[in-house]
């Protein structure tokens, strides 16, 4: 290649910001898929994001290795700014390693405001966090989380049987809050994904 058409696809790249995520929840969870990395590692990708740019500019072209890179710099750049309730409902929601889902959940119930009693707390923030699979468990992966079936009968959350319209309620608010948190959680990681370019505008 001669030197101008070198010169013109510099040009070219400098010119082009491209998104390494073609949406909000895609990256969050590609980034929480880095839960599995050790902590050292964690703290030298810290370092980079500590000592890059903070205005984008983002390179086109990018290899599997250097996306990978980037969502390892992505959950440490999350970690750091997100508030602690916020980083646990995505991570209770969406990480791929059971023992960070089910810290984050363990973290997130004393957070939540309810006239309910705290087993029911409990349980009805738990299923929200991990629903009911359709499918036998005997064929799932041992590190996804599961429940027993039992877990998710309402019954069972409440010794003292109130009436359905009680724990109805109950079990409504307790989920509005959590949604609302998650809400919240991903309109922040939404401020920063658009601050550092990295959201493909055409995805």
């Amino acid at each position: 290649m001669g030197n101008q058409a070198s010169a013109e696809l510099a040009k070219s790249m400098d010119s082009y910001s491209p998104g390494i995520y073609r949406g909000v929840m895609s990256a969050i969870v590609r980034v929480l898929a880095a839960d599995s990395i050790d902590n050292s590692t964690k703290q030298s990708w810290q370092k980079l994001i500590d000592s890059g740019a903070s205005t984008g500019g983002f390179r086109a072209l990018l290899s599997a290795r250097d996306q990978f890179d980037y969502d390892c710099c992505l959950h440490a750049l999350l970690h750091r700014e997100l508030s602690p309730a916020h980083w646990d409902i995505l991570v209770g929601k969406y990480s791929t390693a059971k023992g960070n889902r089910v810290g984050a959940i363990s973290r997130t119930i004393p957070r939540i405001s309810s006239p309910a009693p705290a087993l029911f707390v409990y349980k009805a923030t738990t299923v929200w966090f991990i629903p009911k699979m359709k499918g036998k468990q005997g064929k799932r992966s041992t590190d996804v989380a599961v429940l027993p079936d039992e877990f998710y009968d309402i019954n069972t959350w409440d010794t003292e049987a109130r009436p359905d319209s009680t724990r109805g309620r109950w079990r409504l608010g307790i989920h509005k809050c959590l949604a609302a948190m998650e809400e919240a959680a991903v309109v922040h990681v939404t401020e920063i994904l658009d601050r550092e370019q990295l959201l493909d505008e055409v995805g």
